[in-house]
């Protein structure tokens, strides 16, 4: 089997490393929009680079991992279903809902495989976050909570690429908090704060911001997110029942502190960033789709749930700056009628 990894940036270099080890993978094309980025991590794991996407296409692969940065999924994953080929791609699909549906019916109409990599899915904590929800162990849910902190803000010149703090951060939280608890958002309300560096305003972006969702079934949940957690990075959920609360995300290394006379002491080594903290999820994820393309595994993240995510995080945005609750179907309205 040949994998063509399109990107080779610090998400791409991970995943190269990955299946350039996997037992099931002959060999791996890479390819960057920095060709000597490329050309030095192939060498450095015995693979081929490839001057360009046109390359990766052309040379042959049986299927195609997209690491890029976001502005080039959509028309890659398109590129790939007309070719035929499964594709793993990063979140999100694209920035914004038309572009999403038209690269999804592109996937429906060759009926390709597109998995994509939310990779909180396959971390130990939120599986077992998950199992604690659907064996009964919390009783009926009824509060859940999910942060995502950064210890330190992302370079201005990319903020404005970003889709925002929602649609680039938080959506892994709303993603999250679908597959562990299995219901759905029906409402949001968000608000957001820009008074930290200037940057933020300048890209019409927020540096916090915070969530309240109404799930189907009553349950309510609040996520919130930072750029400016000087603490250490910070990724939390807590579920809370009638019967039993959990948390994900609360070990040696989450960087907090307890006022409390009898309380833990601080971390001595906090996580620095998402790539230390979940690099077992990441490498979980590549081989799924190994998996996935041997047919010894369903689909574990398919378009259609990182579609749900991004209807969430859009109506956050909306929510955000008409500093009003909105519905879900709202969001559902905006995005028909091409797919969905």
């Amino acid at each position: 089997m040949r994998i063509g990894v399109i990107g080779t940036g610090r998400i791409g270099t991970i995943h190269a490393n990955t299946l350039s080890r996997h037992r099931e993978v002959g060999s791996l094309i890479l390819t960057d929009a920095d060709p000597a980025r490329a050309q030095g991590l192939a060498q450095r794991l015995g693979e081929t680079a490839a001057p360009g996407v046109d390359e990766i296409f052309r040379w042959g692969v049986d299927a195609v991992v997209i690491t890029t940065a976001t502005a080039a999924h959509a028309e890659l994953i398109g590129r790939a279903a007309r070719s035929g080929l499964p594709v793993f791609c990063e979140k999100p699909i694209a920035l914004d809902l038309p572009g999403t549906l038209a690269a999804l019916a592109e996937v429906e109409t060759a009926g390709t495989v597109l998995q994509m990599g939310f990779q909180r899915r396959f971390d130990a904590g939120y599986a077992g976050a998950r199992e604690a929800v659907r064996s009964g162990r919390l009783g009926r849910l009824h509060t859940v909570r999910a942060m995502t902190s950064d210890q330190s803000p992302p370079p201005p010149e990319w903020l404005p690429l970003s889709g925002g703090l929602f649609r680039d951060t938080l959506i892994h939280d709303f993603d999250v908090l679908r597959w562990v608890t299995g219901r759905e958002v029906v409402d949001v309300y968000a608000t957001g704060s820009d008074s930290g560096p200037a940057m933020f305003r300048e890209a019409g972006d927020v540096d916090t911001g915070a969530a309240l969702l109404t799930l189907d079934d009553g349950t309510l949940a609040t996520a919130t997110a930072t750029r400016l957690n000087g603490a250490g990075y910070d990724v939390r959920m807590e579920l809370a029942g009638e019967r039993d609360t959990v948390v994900v995300g609360l070990d040696d290394r989450t960087p907090v502190a307890s006022t409390e006379p009898t309380g833990p002491p601080p971390a001595d080594k906090p996580w620095a960033g998402f790539l230390e903290r979940f690099g077992p999820a990441y490498e979980a994820e590549l081989c799924a789709f190994v998996d996935l393309l041997h047919g010894q595994r369903p689909n574990p993240c398919d378009g259609r749930e990182a579609l749900q995510a991004l209807r969430i995080a859009e109506a956050c945005e909306v929510s955000r700056r008409e500093r009003r609750p909105v519905r879900l179907t709202e969001i559902q309205d905006r995005a028909q009628p091409s797919y969905g």
